[in-house]
Formats: C-alpha cells, sequence, structure tokens
C-alpha cells in the first residue's frame, strides 16, 4: 500500500474512532485482562490420555487435565502443549487448549494478516466485532467496496478481515474487509483477463453511459470501455441514443493495458468494413450524390454511403472560391460531386463539387463555362449566327487581353 493510501486510511481510521472508546464496547471481557492474558499461558506435557480427557504434566508434583476433545486428534505421550488455566476439580488443575491457541493468535496478529471475526455491534463510526475473545473494530468506510446505508443489516454476520492497525498495549484492533474485497476483486480480474486475448469475441452488458463512451461489464468484477469511435462505422454523437443501461451487446476484445484495469471493446470491428472495395464501388471522375455531414474551415465532409466520408476541398465548394464553407453548404444538404481521388488503403477519398453545368468547381472548365455564361448575360440578345462556340472564344479573347 502506497505511503498516500495509508494516510488516507490513517485519517478515515481517526475520524471513525471520533469519540468511540473501544476499552468500553460491549463486546466481554475486561482491557486489562486482555492486555496480560499471554502471561496466563502455562505448557503442559501429555503423560497420558484417559478419554475424556487428557492427562498433563505442568511441573514437580503438578498435574491438571484438558478435555480430549479441544485436540485435533489424540496427542503423543510426551508431546508439549501450551494451554490455559480455566479453574481446578478434584485437586487437578482444568486447562484448556482453546484458550491457549486464541491467545496465541493474538500475539501472531500483524499488520496486513487475514482474519475472521464476527459483526456484534453497530456504532456511529463503524461495526464492532469480535476475533476470538478479543474486541475490534471496522470504521465504516472499511465495511465494503461501496457505502452500506444501514451498517446494522451486517450484524452477527462473520468476515474475513484484514488487519490495519494493532495496538495490543492499548488493545486497540482495526480491521479492513474492503481491503478484502479489492483483493479478491483483483483476483478475479486477473484470472478473467487470463482468459482474454486481443481480436476475440465476448458478450457485454452496458453498465454506463458517458460523453466519450459505455462501460460494459464482460465479467463480473471486469468491465471494458467501449469507445464511441468504435460503437459504429457511422459517426456518432451521442452513444445514449444507440445504447441503454443493462443492455447486451456482441464484442470484440481490440486491446488490454495495465494488467486488465483498462480493456478496449469494439462493436463495428463485428461488422463488414464498408471502406472494403470502395475503390470499385466509387472509380475515379465518378459523379455521385452525398450528403453533408460535417463542416470545418478546410472543406465538407460528404457521405456517398453509410460509413464512407470524403472530402471536398474549400477550392472545390463555390465559384467564387470562398473561404468558409459554412456560407455555401450546410449540414444535412445533398450535393453533386465527382470522386477526385480514392485511397482505400488510406480511407480517402476527395471530392469536388459540380457547378449547373456538371463542371468541377474550381477548376478550368468550370472557369469557361462561368465565362460563356457573362457573355450571354452581357447581351440582351445574341447576335444572329453565333454559336456556343463563337462565345466561348470571345470569353477566352477577353480574358487573355
Amino acid at each position: 500500500m502506497s505511503d498516500s493510501s495509508d494516510e488516507r486510511l490513517n485519517e478515515e481510521i481517526e475520524a471513525a474512532l471520533d469519540g468511540v472508546n473501544l476499552q468500553e464496547l460491549d463486546l466481554g471481557g475486561g482491557g486489562q485482562a486482555e492486555k496480560t492474558q499471554h502471561e496466563n499461558l502455562v505448557k503442559g506435557t501429555v503423560v497420558g490420555v484417559t478419554p475424556p480427557d487428557v492427562i498433563l504434566e505442568l511441573g514437580p508434583r503438578s498435574q491438571g487435565v484438558c478435555p480430549l476433545a479441544e485436540f485435533d486428534e489424540e496427542p503423543a505421550v510426551g508431546s508439549v502443549h501450551d494451554f490455559t488455566l480455566a479453574g481446578h476439580a478434584d485437586g487437578l488443575s482444568v486447562l484448556s487448549m482453546k484458550g491457549a491457541m486464541e491467545i496465541r493468535s493474538w500475539m501472531e496478529l500483524e499488520r496486513g494478516s487475514n482474519v475472521k471475526c464476527r459483526v456484534t455491534g453497530v456504532n456511529t463510526g463503524g461495526l464492532e466485532v469480535r476475533v476470538g475473545s478479543h474486541r475490534g473494530f471496522i470504521p465504516a468506510s472499511q465495511a465494503a467496496m461501496g457505502r452500506i446505508e444501514d451498517l446494522s443489516t451486517m450484524l452477527n454476520e462473520t468476515l474475513v478481515c484484514e488487519v490495519m492497525e494493532i495496538d495490543r498495549s492499548r488493545n486497540k484492533l482495526v480491521l479492513s474487509r474492503r481491503s478484502v474485497l479489492a483483493k479478491e476483486a483483483d483476483a478475479a480480474r486477473s484470472e478473467a483477463v487470463g482468459a482474454l486475448a486481443p481480436g476475440s469475441k465476448i458478450r457485454g452488458k452496458v453498465t454506463r453511459i458517458e460523453g466519450f463512451g459505455a462501460f460494459c461489464e464482460i465479467s463480473p468484477g471486469l468491465e471494458g470501455l467501449l469507445h464511441v469511435s468504435n460503437f459504429a462505422h457511422v459517426r456518432v454523437e451521442d452513444l445514449s441514443e444507440h445504447l441503454k443501461v443493462g443492455e447486451e451487446l456482441e464484442l470484440m476484445i481490440l486491446d488490454i493495458t495495465e494488467g486488465g484495469k483498462r480493456i478496449g471493446l469494439g462493436r463495428k470491428q463485428l461488422e463488414p468494413d464498408p471502406w472494403d472495395g470502395v475503390s470499385s464501388r466509387f472509380s475515379e471522375e465518378s459523379v455521385v450524390l452525398g450528403k453533408v455531414t460535417r463542416l470545418m474551415d478546410f472543406g465538407a465532409f460528404v457521405e456517398l454511403e453509410p460509413g464512407v466520408e470524403g472530402l471536398v476541398h474549400v477550392s472545390r465548394l463555390d465559384v467564387g472560391r470562398t473561404t468558409n464553407p459554412a456560407k455555401v453548404v450546410s449540414v444535412g444538404e445533398e450535393l453533386s460531386v465527382r470522386v477526385t481521388e480514392v485511397d482505400e488503403h488510406g480511407r480517402r477519398l476527395s471530392l469536388s463539387r459540380l457547378d449547373s453545368t456538371g463542371a468541377l468547381l474550381g477548376s478550368d472548365e468550370a472557369a469557361d463555362a462561368e465565362a460563356v455564361r457573362e457573355q450571354l448575360s452581357s447581351s440582351e440578345e445574341a447576335p444572329r449566327g453565333l454559336n456556343l462556340g463563337a462565345l466561348l472564344k470571345r470569353a477566352m479573347d477577353d480574358e487573355e487581353s
């Protein structure tokens, strides 16, 4: 855990413990007794087994008994074990192995180790718990991965928690369930990520939608990002118009980085690419009807078919060679364009708008046609016998002069 994480955790613990006296938590046992409990450990040597008891030698002329049921298996004569003194009966000391095990577990606890605990109480700062016969505390912020509105729903639950802070002199034990859950989630994510590979197909459920894309759960606790640019081959501005939370999708794994913390997903990659074979559908010099989708300072993008756009440079948008495309065309307008260049590999199409005569705007043929129109409009009536060729020659002569 990083220093900054430690500092944040310490701040959370201190805030949770504000006004809480761990010594007074009603969890059973006295604080002073628990401080010195380890001094009650006694060693006993097995000298015999007489069910239901084990006979122990504690020292010269001192014997005791311990229930055989407290041993995992029948102990060997001569084996040495730790016990606590539970009382006296018939001149013998009555011993407990379970009590000794609890003391040992308390003495062996250290920061970062995992323990089982049972929730016994709730206060404003968090959960009161027992670890064996010892008391502990789980700050509310450490009780789960997310916020729990009503902590009392966790009463009597048995939890596995990580020791975040232990001070035996003050009988202080602070635990975190969130840390254990986070590590379990990391382990599950690593296992799930290990089964994934870029290019594989997977199903995902939309969990939330943002302006830049949609987060999809592809495995319990494992999410990936479907970026808006990878949703469809056609341009999509707002994913919320096409998706809803809870919807299931067929997706492709595009990339896996940071050990699975970042997983890129794609949907359009599972569909045919509209640019495949585009050169055969839109050959150079072919004339096509398209729709303006975007306007930029340098020109207008025109969609020829879903997912295939070409650029009409600003110099090919108007007779007067405008510098502002928005003054000439608008988004959604249909234009008749001629394909001037096709780069299927680079996914680029160069287009030119056609004038009313079918000439390329900005080209020499368009300039010649404009000159003819000016000659026609300058004469109230064309001289008899003056054909189109003569008008064109006069226009060209005027330009040369």
